[in-house]
């Protein structure tokens, strides 16, 4: 099983637990406003390698991660390649690795095969790290193109199996805050009993540079990073999930 390759980065510090290989798949089919790697959007052109070459990589960094560090499959969006993820997972877990999945959930469904090979890739991942941009379906469809009725239900469905989950939300000042819609985010994922922990991440302007270089408008080129008091007020808020 091959996987479209964006690219890797090998001492990962923030992207699950320790130190962690990162694998950056090629393809996405939400249009962030504040996305910092809109250069991972298209699939083509790509690096094709197989699940077992791109672990044969990862292991030469093996005696960097620790007890908890591992492998994360991020994009882009990893779960446009399900079945390579499950290619590439099962090998490092009959050799013991850590693996890890950042996701935005944008390709989730509970309908026909793409479930059950979700499924079987969900029993060979540890960690999920689920990408919240809103609650509001309006405020999410104008923020990455899309609604996120099915994101929202790979959060039920996560806590319904039980998977261990880190939830990941943007602040973006006056953008991803308004109309109440943090509050509305912590009211839904207090049931959630699988969440581990949240994590609110500054929007940040060092994507800027990409947008230009691909000739892309970006509307949020005029709004600064939030402040340390934004980023307390939100984390307080959702702290009570």
């Amino acid at each position: 099983m091959t996987g479209r390759i964006h690219s890797f980065e090998t001492f990962g510090a923030a992207d699950g637990p320790g130190v962690r290989f990162v694998v950056f798949l090629a393809g996405c089919p939400l249009r962030c406003a504040y996305c910092h790697n809109p250069d991972t959007w298209a699939r083509p052109p790509a690096l094709e390698m197989s699940a077992e070459d791109v672990l044969k990589r990862a292991l030469r960094y093996r005696s960097y991660w620790g007890e908890k560090g591992g492998i994360t499959v991020s994009g882009g969006e990893p779960l446009l390649q399900p079945e390579f993820l499950l290619d590439l997972f099962t090998r490092a877990k009959r050799l013991g690795v850590t693996t890890c999945i950042d996701t935005s959930a944008a390709p989730f469904t509970r309908e026909g095969e793409w479930l059950a090979t979700f499924e079987r890739l969900m029993a060979v991942t540890d960690l999920v790290l689920l990408d919240i941009k809103a609650f509001d379906r309006a405020l999410h469809e104008e923020l990455t193109g899309r609604p996120n009725d099915n994101i929202l239900d790979c959060a039920r469905y996560l806590n319904e199996i039980g998977k261990d989950v880190w939830i990941r939300h943007v602040l973006v000042p006056g953008v991803t805050e308004r109309d109440g819609d943090t509050e509305k985010i912590a009211a839904f994922l207090k049931p959630l009993a699988n969440i581990r922990r949240i994590e609110v991440l500054p929007y940040h302007t060092l994507g800027l540079a990409k947008w230009q270089s691909l000739g892309l408008p970006n509307r949020l080129a005029q709004v600064n990073p939030p402040t340390p008091q934004d980023l307390a007020q939100v984390r307080k808020i959702l702290s009570g999930a």
